[in-house]
């Protein structure tokens, strides 16, 4: 028989009430992850270890493997917890994958289960391989193969491959919060990271109308969609806000340098009015230190002040290239994006805004009341499976 073993990481290092929490809300998310799948299944938990049965253990560990808070999983053969029963499996597993010349290694664990130990039990076991493959031989540094081995009270478990997860802590562990997502490469990431830090995500777009490119919202739809594939069976919203009346605005002022640091306010003054209204307990942005002029130091001090709810920023010190590889492995990085250019961007922009100058602008052109009216325009979407609907 097959099961898939599914291992977690620092939610060991909790509490006992911590943890059952967590571990219950991570086994939650296992189970949408399965039946967003159509996979049949059983869910069985003990210490430091969930396990999962089913029909299909490949597809399980694939699919167990994206949630949130796993560290790895594998499909293990169950067998006896003895020493006869794990080496006679052991050298199952063996055959299939260690040929002549190659090294192995086993790796073996004992929790539960009394008689032998587990430098024992790796000596037996990589004994009963030697018998069976002589031409086989040890390297427990830089193996070929390795082969893992556990005794625990529920079984004995033999598995030779492990499928990363994610880490991080279960989806829904850390409350609401609002990510500014858009067209680009930077926003998503930031939103994926605060999801793997177990915070339920709502995504805010400023929609530039006239003023932004033509495939913009298509890809920002697409982003969104894409971000709640990592979370299935639940509900990820959208909230469009439409930014033309602000943009006509600030165009209309003498000074273009001031523009985006005037639009990145506004965008933390409205989505701190949507998150009020929604009770999210903090905003996230894609800001990265130095990428650009509204992302120096300097302007991004005159920035925070516009938002009334703490602003994340989990990508400030990241590279450019590390947030590029993390767009590409969760998926939602696109080569050839289209039109998405912001024609409202100045040619020079300021690096370093004086915060009485951008008070006076914003006083002129009644930011906070723009700010009232765009989070009165929101179209909202929800997306599920990766499929996005228009909800009103």
């Amino acid at each position: 028989m097959e099961a898939v073993m599914v291992r977690y990481g620092e939610i060991f290092l909790k509490s006992e009430t911590v943890k059952r929490r967590y571990i219950s809300i991570m086994t939650e998310n296992i189970r949408l992850a399965l039946e967003a799948e159509g996979l049949t299944h059983r869910i069985e938990t003990y210490r430091g270890r969930i396990m999962i049965y089913g029909d299909e253990p490949r597809r399980i560990a694939v699919a167990a493997a994206k949630t949130f808070g796993v560290v790895s999983t594998s499909v293990c053969t169950v067998t006896t917890a003895d020493i006869e029963g794990l080496a006679a499996t052991a050298v199952e597993h063996a055959e299939r994958h260690l040929g002549p010349g190659m090294s192995f290694a086993v790796r073996a664990r004992r929790s539960g289960v009394e008689g032998f130990g587990s430098q024992e039990l790796a000596a037996a076991v990589g004994s009963a391989v030697l018998d069976r493959i002589p031409e086989a031989r040890v390297d427990l540094t830089a193996p070929d193969y390795e082969i893992f081995v556990e005794a625990r009270e529920y079984g004995g478990l033999v598995y030779d491959e492990r499928i990363t997860g994610p880490g991080g802590l279960p989806y829904g562990t850390q409350g609401e919060v609002m990510a500014l997502l858009s067209e680009g490469i930077d926003s998503p990431v930031a939103s994926w990271l605060m999801m793997r830090r177990g915070c339920l995500m709502v995504h805010v777009n400023m929609h530039g109308g006239r003023f932004g490119g033509a495939d913009a919202e298509k890809n920002v739809l697409a982003n969104h969609a894409r971000l709640s594939l990592w979370v299935p069976g639940h509900p990820l919203d959208l909230l469009v806000v439409e930014m033309e009346p602000f943009f006509a605005a600030i165009t209309a002022l003498k000074e273009p340098r001031y523009r985006c640091v005037l639009c990145k306010r506004f965008m933390l003054r409205v989505a701190s009015i949507l998150a009020g209204e929604r009770g999210a307990a903090a905003l996230v942005s894609g800001d990265n230190l130095g990428q650009v002029a509204s992302q120096t130091l300097a302007n991004m001090s005159v920035i925070a002040p516009a938002a009334t709810v703490p602003v994340l920023r989990p990508l400030i010190g990241c590279d450019k290239e590390e947030v590029v590889d993390r767009a590409r492995a969760i998926g939602t990085f696109q080569a050839r994006p289209g039109d998405v250019g912001c024609t409202v961007a100045p040619r020079y922009p300021s690096t370093a805004a004086p915060a009485e100058t951008i008070l006076k602008l914003e006083e002129a052109i009644d930011a906070e009341g723009l700010a009232e009216r765009a989070a009165a325009t929101v179209r909202r979407y929800r997306a599920r499976n990766g499929v996005v609907e228009e909800v009103g």
